[in-house]
């Protein structure tokens, strides 16, 4: 099934504001998009699928190992663009632009590297190949699988609908072709009810859909128009809908984020699962009563579900929830041993993030070169990730944390100060430190996160 996204064009009016509009268009990562071209059969030694965080960092983590001739390592997407998608709360927030966050996929891959810019319609893992969108095969002694996963847009009732109409105040940072529409609807609202929403299930750094909470509640205090103090003197309204039955995913983080909405005037509305937008209306599925509440909204702020795409999970790679089911310490198949995988594709039960895949990756690379030796891998991943989340214009919360929930944080055991206390040196480590370093060390295989740059 085509993922499909919005494509939201500019036109500019006279009060200095733009106006957006927006088409609902097949995408352009459709990994399983299929066309007619004669077969022909391509032999290397490592393929890796996909061309996102974890394709780069993997593929060119690989090629620094010196132990690979040109073309043996190749990378298959079908995209033409690269984006730096944890950016995309700053372009929600004022603070970017989506256009500077992204870069031609081609040239971020090092020629040494055999680029097929096409798509993946299915996985023979017992043959050792794969096949294009083209019709060609490909040919691989190792495999690995980082395609990413699905934004799935139509999967809330009404959503493409609200999101193409330039009148309305529903948006999303979970798309390069909507994120920019967040700031415009944050600064039209005068007053009313605001509603920023967070799905069940897998979500891309799930810390994300109440960063831009925080974002919006920052703008409109300063704007004079919400009142911390006294929720129902304030002209805007402010409720956080989420399908959880927390503010977080890790007690320690959760705990503090829940004091922060208790002294924001912040309404909780737990295990909420958006499922329709209807005008001005939103529909939620209770979880934990099995019924459907309709709220009235002037803001709306969704996340829509996400899963793993299609051709991955209708593979033999896949779990019963459709992920490529690896191993949570080495990140090798279960069954296939020369197929490997990590980031948002993988089963790996740690939080999907760009900074899961700076410990991911150099695990993968390692194993990955002691299996093509003929040895056991030894490396072992302990569920590492990080999620900064910004609770203000100049603070982040810096979360970190392992398999477990276990808080894991590099300057609380560097410096000992407690990462839960929202700092503006972890805000300048959001805004400019990791969009810095993303391009110009993680893509190019080498960065390994809290562990510093690669050999």
């Amino acid at each position: 099934m085509a993922m499909f996204r919005s494509r939201v064009t500019s036109k500019a009016c006279s009060n200095g504001l733009s106006v957006l509009t927006a088409q609902i268009v097949p995408s352009s990562r459709n990994f399983a998009t299929v066309s007619s071209v004669s077969p022909a059969t391509r032999n290397h030694k490592v393929v890796v699928v996909g061309g996102g965080s974890a394709g780069l960092a993997v593929s060119h983590q690989l090629l620094r190992t010196g132990k690979f001739a040109k073309n043996d390592i190749a990378v298959v997407d079908p995209a033409q663009w690269h984006h730096y998608q944890p950016g995309w709360t700053l372009v929600g927030g004022g603070l970017k632009t989506k256009e500077e966050l992204r870069k031609p996929l081609e040239s971020l891959i090092d020629p040494k590297l055999k680029f097929y810019n096409e798509g993946v319609t299915t996985f023979s893992p017992k043959e050792n190949l794969l096949t294009l969108n083209n019709g060609d095969s490909l040919n691989y002694e190792q495999l690995v699988v980082v395609p990413g996963i699905t934004v799935n847009f139509d999967s809330i009732k009404g959503l493409p609908e609200a999101l193409a109409d330039p009148n309305s105040l529903v948006s999303s940072i979970y798309g390069y072709n909507t994120c920019d529409k967040v700031f415009h609807t944050v600064t039209s609202l005068r007053k009313g009810t605001a509603i920023f929403t967070q799905p069940a299930g897998i979500v891309k750094c799930a810390g994300a859909p109440q960063k831009i909470m925080w974002l919006a509640l920052d703008y409109w205090k300063r704007a004079g128009l919400y009142d911390i103090s006294n929720r129902e003197r304030s002209p805007v309204q402010i409720n956080f809908a989420t399908a959880l039955p927390g503010m977080f995913g890790v007690p320690k983080y959760s705990a503090k984020l829940n004091e922060l909405r208790i002294e924001r005037g912040v309404e909780g509305l737990f295990q909420h699962d958006l499922v329709a937008v209807e005008g001005n209306t939103a529909i939620f599925a209770r979880l934990d009563k099995k019924d459907q509440v309709k709220m009235h909204f002037d803001l709306l702020h969704v996340v829509p579900k996400m899963g793993p795409h299609e051709f991955v999970k209708k593979s033999d790679l896949a779990n019963e929830v459709g992920f490529v089911d690896v191993d949570e310490t080495t990140t090798r198949h279960t069954k296939y041993a020369n197929v490997w995988s990590v980031g948002d594709a993988s089963s790996l039960p740690t939080s999907k993030t760009a900074a899961a895949i700076t410990a991911q990756a150099p695990v993968l690379v390692e194993n990955l070169m002691q299996s093509l030796e003929g040895k056991e891998p030894t490396a072992t991943y302990n569920g590492y990730t990080s999620c900064p989340l910004l609770t203000e214009y100049g603070k982040v919360m810096l979360a970190e944390f392992k398999y477990g929930g276990e808080p894991h944080e590099t300057f609380g055991r560097l410096l000992g100060v407690d990462q839960a206390t929202p700092r503006r040196a972890f805000y300048h480590l959001k805004k400019d430190f990791f969009p810095w370093v993303y391009y110009k060390s993680m893509v190019k295989g080498t960065w390994a996160g809290p562990k510093g740059w690669v050999k």
